[in-house]
């Protein structure tokens, strides 16, 4: 054991002096997740929902086609997957509705792509581990934590490779947020503040109109937002958290908040719809936002008709205070990790921006970042430090590069067939859910939390 690996374990960080701050900070700092070493050999895989996050992945296989085929998808949406299928030349016979048909044939491929719903990534995780596939599982795990320790115990049982969508991890703004923390610059780290603003957009889409609304049918908010954010946070801090406590509701999108005349859908005459910030006319059809939910005909002249149609009849259409939505637009998480190590986590509606915000309180030093420039302050000598993430890092792909780092060192730890690999393994990953399973379960008794890790494991 190293003198840092001793003195981590005594939860005593070493003080650096001053010099350490630029080496750490101002260094040149060209990380690329496509950099390193890539995969010898070409593997297959199958995509488990052609949707936003199918393509995503898929399109992997387009720009490295020398590391990864796509020879099969599953999804019910007849024209994403005659698209997709299309852009990745797969076989009539080897196209499905939905992730049981791909089970009832033999294994034909390396790996399995879990994009489907939330509700639907227990049972082909446990399937596709059965069968002998290797999996790049979409966040959140499960819907449940016995769902999630099952299929925890099926990937052990079957000795698979298994990656959670952390992608988070896999970015150079987060790695170097890593760095510096992993570099004792900071001195003992004491607490942290971590903001997640959704945007209020975005939150109207994703969490009032669209797929993640109802907790029954996805995951409460907590999961299927934030447990990015619960699971930087473990990573960052690399301690076990031993209490958790949360509070928050839904405020404000629901129907006794509606104005005075709305009409269930936005197109049938709202007298304020043109100034609604949340008008569907003004996001989807004026402004052109997020109109890939509609699968859009090629002809981009038809797109105008297309979307009023959808507005019209789908759910993209509806008043944002008559929707069946349930879930939390704002939520507060307070976390005490070993070495008394306090954290503070909001996520938020009602912001005009997005882009997380984090600060770092340490003895020695602290730090503050907004998912594109760092700030780190060194007490000693009241010097502050700057890095940029575009001037420093080479992005390729989404959530800050973190996407296609993470499909990098996933085949590449299939091809090793060695989970160690990963920072985002499915053990990895199994923390950071239990956190957003007792967050919600402290919400709604309004309690304060134990996480203890070795019974529940």
């Amino acid at each position: 054991m190293d003198r840092r690996s001793i003195l981590k374990s005594l939860g005593v960080l070493p003080l650096l002096n001053s010099s350490a701050l630029d080496r750490i900070v101002s260094q040149e700092y060209k990380y690329n997740p496509l950099a390193g070493s890539a995969p010898k050999k070409k593997q297959t895989a199958v995509v488990l929902g052609a949707g936003n996050r199918g393509n995503v992945y898929g399109n992997y296989a387009v720009q490295y086609a020398d590391e990864l085929d796509i020879v099969g998808v599953a999804e019910p949406i007849p024209i994403r997957k005659e698209r997709f299928s299309k852009l990745h030349k797969i076989k009539k016979k080897r196209q499905f509705v939905t992730w049981e048909h791909v089970f009832e044939k033999k294994k034909f491929a390396d790996i399995i792509i879990i994009t489907t719903p939330d509700d639907l990534h227990y049972g082909p995780a446990m399937k596709a581990l059965e069968m002998g596939y290797d999996v790049l599982l979409e966040k959140p795990i499960a819907q449940t934590w016995k769902e999630c320790k099952e299929i925890l115990d099926m990937q052990r049982k079957h000795k698979r490779v298994v990656a959670v969508c952390h992608v988070l991890r896999y970015s150079p703004y987060y790695r170097k947020v890593k760095e510096v923390i992993d570099s004792g610059v900071l001195g003992k780290m004491i607490s942290v503040q971590h903001f997640e603003p959704i945007e209020h957009v975005h939150m109207a889409h994703s969490f009032v109109r669209g797929n993640w609304r109802v907790e029954a049918d996805t995951n409460p908010i907590i999961l299927a937002k934030s447990c990015h954010d619960l699971d930087i946070l473990r990573w960052w801090i690399d301690r076990e958290c031993e209490y958790i406590n949360s509070f928050g509701n839904l405020s404000w999108f629901k129907e006794e908040n509606a104005p005075a005349g709305a009409p269930d859908r936005c197109t049938d005459g709202c007298p304020i719809e043109s100034s609604c910030p949340y008008s569907a006319l003004k996001i989807y059809y004026r402004n052109r936002q997020r109109t890939y939910v509609f699968d859009l005909p090629e002809e981009k002249e038809k797109h105008g008709d297309a979307i009023m149609d959808y507005l019209k009849h789908g759910p993209y259409g509806r008043c944002v205070y008559k929707c069946d939505n349930d879930v939390n637009d704002h939520q507060v998480v307070s976390m005490q990790f070993k070495d008394d190590v306090t954290v503070s986590f909001s996520m938020e509606a009602f912001t005009n921006y997005h882009g997380r915000r984090t600060r770092i309180m340490g003895s020695m030093g602290c730090l503050h970042g907004d998912e594109q420039d760092l700030y780190i302050a060194n007490f000693k000598t009241d010097k502050v430090e700057h890095w940029n993430v575009k001037e420093n890092t080479k992005i390729t792909s989404g959530h800050g590069g973190g996407d296609w780092g993470l499909m990098r060192d996933f085949l590449l730890a299939a091809e090793a067939q060695d989970i160690s690999m990963l920072t985002s393994n499915l053990d990895a990953s199994m923390e950071s859910h239990l956190l957003g399973f007792l967050a919600e379960e402290s919400r709604k008794t309004k309690t304060l939390k134990r996480v203890d890790l070795e019974s529940t494991f």
